[in-house]
């Protein structure tokens, strides 16, 4: 026998993190938009910075939300209440990366809106990512930071990881403009 609901689905949680689903795509997207272009204004060429738009990012998450690069990315949101305010995306790191710790995970993005900050939506993400890279069995987590970007690296430093003295270059330009980016690693 089935009857109709009408009540509300209840409380939502104040705070939370959660599995991301592809409908979470255009918040992810607007999220990852406003990060990146803060993050990254006073490093990215213009051209660059024009082309970090909410719906282009959105369109790429629902992709890889819906079919994901391998059956080991994941992507995990911060919510408050019912809104989406942060994501951390996570996967394998490159077994051929030199001097990666063995079992390495990566925590590929992580990033929380500026209205949302200092809330504890960053600390939730980091410790969702380290209990789902542990429970894919990663007994370590490494991520590449832009080495100017003193308050990621001190943010990720509170949750352990530190740099390990490895460096990249990574194109962000059209020109062939480069980043610099460092190595920062924790055992799980």
């Amino acid at each position: 026998m089935s009857h109709p609901h009408t009540h509300s689905p209840g409380p939502v949680a104040d705070a939370s993190v959660r599995t991301a689903r592809a409908t979470d795509a255009p918040a992810i997207g607007l999220v990852q938009a406003t990060v990146f272009r803060e993050t990254y204004a006073d490093v990215l060429p213009e051209a660059v910075l024009d082309q970090l738009e909410g719906p282009r990012f959105a369109s790429v998450w629902r992709q890889s939300l819906e079919h994901p690069p391998t059956p080991a990315h994941r992507a995990l949101v911060a919510c408050a209440g019912d809104q989406v305010v942060g994501l951390a995306a996570l996967g394998p790191a490159d077994p051929g990366e030199a001097g990666l710790p063995e079992g390495a995970g990566e925590l590929l993005v992580l990033g929380v809106h500026p209205d949302a900050r200092r809330q504890g939506h960053g600390s939730r993400l980091l410790n969702a990512t380290a209990d789902t890279l542990r429970a894919h069995d990663h007994r370590a987590v490494v991520a590449w930071v832009p080495a100017g970007d003193e308050a990621t690296r001190a943010f990720l430093g509170t949750g352990g990881l530190q740099p390990d003295g490895a460096w990249r270059e990574r194109v962000v330009g059209p020109a062939g403009e480069t980043l610099r980016e460092i190595r920062v690693v924790a055992d799980l």
